[in-house]
């Protein structure tokens, strides 16, 4: 049966070839996403060894009582790494998303960065932008993650209200701004005693899962870790 699923496999790679998302040379059979080359090189933050205390989360200490936190990659913007988050946004590819989610989730695994945590939630994105791209990219990395650790996908306890354009050009103070009740609870009880894993793309000053999380722990005895592919790293 492995065989022919091998076969299978192979004919349809040689029919519809795949490329690496970061350097667009082709793929093998075996690779997902990126080739084994820019997967190696990829600047990885390696912060799930360390999820309770690395510079990510404490972007959050003293705004929302945090558990652990850790990003995949360190984030620059038109970098060859930055077409993972591009393609994913706006290139119209959730299956990267959901690529991305299994391969991060099975790294941050080895780690025992999953170790407690008994949901995931993705950020909502607002009605229309999701209309318009035709997915949301954080409840596809929230679907990789599950299928690789078997947590389950929280995607309509939480919504987004409001959306006052993209966070890309704004300075921190006017991020805070920009999403500060732009979230909304729809079902507290499924989170009630539920240890919560935040999910989004790229992380940069924190302000959107901040807003995200206050919103979460409005359930009884809620706990909240956050993750995400991308983390802007300013310094």
């Amino acid at each position: 049966m492995k065989q022919t699923i091998s076969l299978l496999a192979r004919l349809i790679d040689t029919l519809a070839p795949r490329s690496c998302t970061v350097c667009g040379g082709r793929l093998t059979v075996t690779e997902e996403v990126m080739c084994a080359c820019c997967n190696h090189s990829l600047p990885r933050t390696g912060y799930a060894k360390s999820g309770y205390d690395n510079r990510l989360v404490r972007l959050f200490w003293g705004r929302i009582p945090i558990e652990k936190g850790a990003a995949f990659f360190f984030y620059k913007a038109h970098s060859d790494t930055s077409r993972l988050i591009y393609q994913l946004k706006y290139g119209g590819h959730p299956e990267l998303g959901e690529g991305l989610g299994r391969i991060v989730a099975a790294e941050f695994a080895h780690d025992g960065f999953f170790e407690g945590i008994t949901a995931v939630v993705p950020v909502p994105l607002a009605r229309q932008r999701e209309r318009e791209r035709g997915y949301n990219q954080s409840v596809e990395i929230a679907r990789g993650i599950s299928a690789e650790t078997g947590l389950p996908v929280l995607d309509k306890v939480l919504e987004r209200i409001s959306f006052h354009g993209s966070q890309t050009q704004k300075g921190r103070w006017e991020r805070n701004e920009n999403v500060e009740k732009a979230f909304r609870l729809l079902d507290a009880s499924a989170l009630n005693n539920q240890h919560i894993l935040l999910v989004d793309d790229v992380i940069t000053s924190g302000a959107t899962l901040v807003a995200a999380a206050k919103e979460v722990l409005k359930g009884e005895n809620v706990k909240v870790s956050v993750l995400s592919l991308g983390f802007a790293n300013n310094e």
